[in-house]
């Protein structure tokens, strides 16, 4: 029996790609582990009704973890389009398949590693080492959202926030409410992963992400808990920043910032504006990891014009698998793994087109796997 069983769910567009590139490397580390396939994607959409099947699910709850790579994803009104003939009219609603991991999981760490490795002609700067801990479960993606706005919902709003008086006369079916939906033990426990982080790879600051002098209450409560959490640890210092001015701040001086942790929203755009200053998403993978349950993906898209071409940067992909590694345990083969992929960044001679070269996905692949 294998040590480990992981779920492997390459979705759709470019996912197939860069999950055959994943594989390469798993086949050169030969980790004792039993990959197991599992469906997700917009052909489920299309055909079932549903992007993540049931089936899936169970298959998850079997594994130690997971790799997902890509999934394409439209508009409510593209989504319904798109359903099997049989399927239409029958109120099925799209819902993004790595949001429902998340929370039916509570994968609530969202881990945005984004390090600027040397030799990458994309770098905003080479000295650039953040890591990104944006909350995974709550805040705007919660999903708790209405339109056209429910008479109950808009009346118990009216009785309970003056402020809802701006909206008079606004007839219910032309208002549109998302929830950002904050609690304490949600913000409790993201601030405290970001601070067992830093203690743990020595860096002696965490910036909070947040905007309390305008959404005071969600915002407000992060605060709190990130002030009472910093307490625990003198060695680290604690900075504060609103998201916008931290945009200001990570274009000027982005050396100047270790460990970052924010909402989910605010922590999903922050995250992939330092992705941008480490070359672009082709350079930033991510992890879900809850207390028990963790998946590992790149963050970049489905790329459809891509699909099947093997033409987009794996290295995203090989970073998820770095992080799966750490995450497991497997620390020495997951520094062996970084160290291959950056050599073959610092070399230069096989990269793919967003870095001038012209090899495929699967050649860089191999160029890190022969690294190992």
């Amino acid at each position: 029996m294998a040590k480990y069983r992981i779920a492997l769910m390459p979705g759709d567009g470019i996912g197939k790609d860069v999950m055959d590139a994943a594989q390469i490397v798993l086949d050169k580390i030969a980790l004792d582990a039993e990959y197991v396939p599992a469906d997700i994607g917009w052909e489920f959409w299309c055909k079932e009704g549903d992007p993540l099947p049931q089936r899936t699910i169970d298959t998850l709850k079997t594994c130690d973890c997971a790799l997902f790579a890509a999934i394409t994803s439209k508009p409510k009104e593209e989504a319904q389009a798109e359903l099997a003939p049989e399927l239409q009219g029958k109120g099925l609603v799209y819902r993004s398949p790595i949001v429902r991991m998340r929370q039916l999981f509570d994968l609530y760490v969202n881990l945005r590693p984004c390090k600027a490795f040397k030799g990458n002609p994309l770098n905003f700067r080479d000295d650039i080492d953040l890591v990104v801990f944006r909350e995974n479960t709550q805040g705007l993606y919660a999903g708790v959202e209405f339109h056209p706005l429910p008479e109950e919902v808009r009346t118990a709003l009216e009785t309970h926030s003056p402020r809802m008086s701006a909206f008079e006369g606004v007839p219910s079916e032309d208002i549109a409410l998302s929830c950002r939906i904050f609690t304490r033990q949600g913000c409790h426990r993201i601030v405290r992963r970001a601070f067992e982080y830093a203690k743990e790879h020595g860096y002696p600051t965490v910036t909070l992400v947040e905007k309390p002098n305008v959404i005071r209450e969600t915002s407000g409560m992060m605060v709190r808990e990130a002030r009472q959490i910093a307490a625990e640890f003198p060695e680290i210092e604690l900075w504060e920043t609103n998201v916008d001015a931290m945009a200001m701040w990570l274009v000027k001086n982005p050396q100047n910032y270790g460990v970052l942790v924010s909402s989910n929203m605010f922590g999903d755009i922050i995250s992939d504006l330092a992705a941008q200053l480490v070359g672009g998403l082709g350079f930033a993978s991510s992890g879900n990891i809850g207390d028990d349950f963790a998946i590992f993906e790149p963050t970049h898209g489905s790329a459809p014009k891509y699909a099947g071409l093997y033409k987009v940067n794996p290295t995203a992909m090989l970073l998820a698998v770095k992080l799966m590694l750490d995450w497991l345990g497997e620390k020495e083969t997951a520094q062996a793994l970084e160290k291959a992929i950056a050599d073959v960044i610092a070399e230069g001679k096989v990269r793919t087109y967003d870095l001038g070269g012209s090899n495929t996905t699967l050649e860089v692949a191999q160029a890190v796997a022969e690294r190992l």
